[in-house]
């Protein structure tokens, strides 16, 4: 497995990771996962070299960070353990983001604990929270580093201008947003930016939240609890047919190339540059194997080109998002 480094802070990962947000919560249904499998598939991942593994406090809430904890108990030098801060989820299905200074020192507390380490290595602030200067957010994240509580500062989903406000304060390594090709907006301002500031990007959602895969086709493939059939756009009645067809003809190139649809995509955006390492979730070591086999696709010119021309932006229907008034501040 290749390696990349994430800003310039010193972090290095494998050059594909492990989303681990639906080994808990989100995608498909209750019934549906393994604790078991979960943890075999954590585990499996340093096997094959995957060190970047990622997660949340506020997946399940809180036992996404617990499962992790458990799976890598006995075995914590073989990972680069990521997680996140900021969104607080309530008992009523509502949620709200809180970046808070003395929220940003409590929650790292509580996320070390349900880990069970003693240092998170990437710590990000889930969302911007537009009620708080992100330089008091990102100032309470740089004394966690102080502190030995935290060794990389990551943002997820922050537009360009707030990225280089919290760059200001403290070194961010990474950030963490949506791209594939069904989402590149980030290409406008986001990469550039991080480019020029040496901040590294961690794409989540690499594969479409599974349009890429080939195995979202309409919505009778989403169990009716499955978020995506609720609040993404993309996969609402009215769009989803249109958003099949384009993730088809990337089905019919892998076949060209006699690879999955999952291994082109994810490889399409490993060459999109040496800073980039997306984190194809899964919760089952048959997928997680076939990921991980991305990095070893080589694409031409030419490849990239007919993919571009496969999927074009301006024919991807709906949002990527349900608050794309959260995404980019």
């Amino acid at each position: 497995m290749q390696h990349r480094r994430l800003g310039s802070q010193g972090l290095e990962v494998s050059c594909i990771g492990l989303g681990c947000m639906s080994m808990s919560d989100f995608y498909g249904s209750a019934a549906e996962r393994d604790e078991q499998e979960s943890i075999a598939t954590i585990h499996r991942a340093a096997e094959l070299g995957v060190t970047l593994l990622d997660t949340a406090d506020m997946y399940g809430p809180y036992t996404n960070e617990e499962l992790v904890g458990q799976a890598i108990a006995d075995r914590r030098d073989s990972y680069v353990v990521a997680t996140k801060f900021g969104f607080e989820r309530h008992d009523d299905g509502s949620q709200t983001v809180n970046g808070r200074p003395e929220y940003v020192q409590r929650a790292c507390d509580a996320s070390l604990r349900r880990l069970g380490i003693d240092t998170i290595d990437l710590y990000y602030q889930h969302r911007v929270d537009a009620q708080v200067p992100i330089e008091e957010t990102v100032g309470a994240m740089a004394a966690l580093v102080a502190a030995g509580k935290v060794r990389h500062l990551g943002l997820s989903e922050a537009g360009a201008a707030t990225v280089r406000r919290a760059h200001g304060v403290h070194p961010i390594s990474a950030v963490q947003s949506e791209y594939s090709l069904f989402a590149r907006d980030l290409e406008d301002e986001v990469i550039p930016t991080l480019r020029e500031l040496g901040i590294g990007l961690v794409p989540y959602a690499p594969l479409g939240r599974g349009l890429l895969t080939g195995t979202v086709r309409s919505a009778e493939d989403l169990p009716a609890s499955d978020v995506r059939r609720a609040r993404f756009p993309r996969f609402s009645d009215e769009n989803l047919d249109a958003n099949a067809r384009l993730a088809a003809e990337v089905t019919r190139i892998a076949e060209q190339k006699g690879v999955t649809p999952a291994q082109l995509a994810l490889a399409w955006i490993l060459h999109q540059g040496d800073d980039i390492v997306p984190i194809p979730g899964t919760k089952h070591r048959a997928r997680l194997e076939e990921n991980a086999a991305a990095a070893d696709v080589s694409l031409s010119d030419s490849d990239l080109a007919a993919l571009g021309a496969a999927v074009p932006r301006a024919e991807v229907r709906g949002a990527r998002h349900w608050d794309m008034a959260s995404i980019g501040r």
